[in-house]
């Protein structure tokens, strides 16, 4: 496989990926690691580069690199109930700065029986939460018009972790469909994806579409958090 601009991931990426499920040890990863630099970490790195780039030239205000975007396939085990010591699938996030730790962002994840992109704002703080719901209920409207476009393109909202109670303060909410989303613990969308689009420059593509489509949700939510965030630190000063 060649080095240079983004062409798909190898076709023993994912094979490679349901094999490391079945053997979680250390030797035979060692032994297949070059299949694993090869097929799936070099080209999700120039994946990483392309899409910072075309990113960039469309001046959407989001970015990703190699360092600071992409997971391990090392597991932290230290709390886990789970020991085995290495992830079965490869992922990288996209966000303002490029960094894991920052709000509102695309999420790409590829692994042999769940590929599948995500976009939104995950594990907020409780203050930035209230404040997203609250700018819901207020800007109902306005949020629906921000979803629209995701919507088109086949995202939904995850609800596995949904609150099974209304959140307080909200109990005098009664049109379902905004209860729905008030009781959401994180307000990201995904879309899953077969195989075939690791083939080529299909991911990449469809990164950028997701990005262009993002932009009105995400600025929803930036307008809300941030002024949120800005004020705490401001108070831990």
């Amino acid at each position: 496989m060649s080095t240079g601009a983004y062409q798909g991931f190898g076709d023993k990426a994912l094979p490679f990926l349901k094999a490391l499920g079945f053997h979680q040890n250390r030797e035979w990863f060692h032994d297949n690691k070059p299949i694993f630099e090869e097929h799936l970490n070099e080209p999700r790195g120039r994946l990483i580069d392309d899409l910072a780039a075309r990113l960039s030239e469309k001046n959407i205000p989001l970015t990703c690199n190699r360092k600071t975007s992409t997971f391990r396939i090392n597991r932290d085990v230290r709390f886990a109930k789970e020991k085995h010591p290495y992830n079965t699938h490869v992922s990288a996030v996209i966000t303002r700065s490029g960094t894991k730790k920052d709000q509102g962002l695309l999420y790409f994840h590829v692994s042999p029986d769940d590929s599948f992109l995500a976009v939104g704002f995950y594990s907020m703080e409780s203050d930035e939460l209230r404040a997203f719901r609250e700018s819901i209920v207020a800007r109902k409207q306005q949020f629906d018009a921000a979803l629209q476009p995701l919507l088109n393109l086949g995202f939904v909202f995850d609800r596995e972790n949904s609150l099974k109670r209304t959140p307080r303060g909200f109990e005098a909410i009664t049109d379902p469909e905004t209860i729905d989303l008030l009781r959401l613990k994180h307000l990201t969308l995904s879309r899953r994806f077969s195989g075939d689009r690791l083939k080529g420059a299909a991911l990449l593509d469809d990164l950028v579409e997701l990005a262009q489509a993002a932009q009105p949700f995400l600025s929803f939510g930036w307008r809300v958090i941030d002024p949120v965030r800005a004020a705490r630190e401001e108070q831990n000063q």
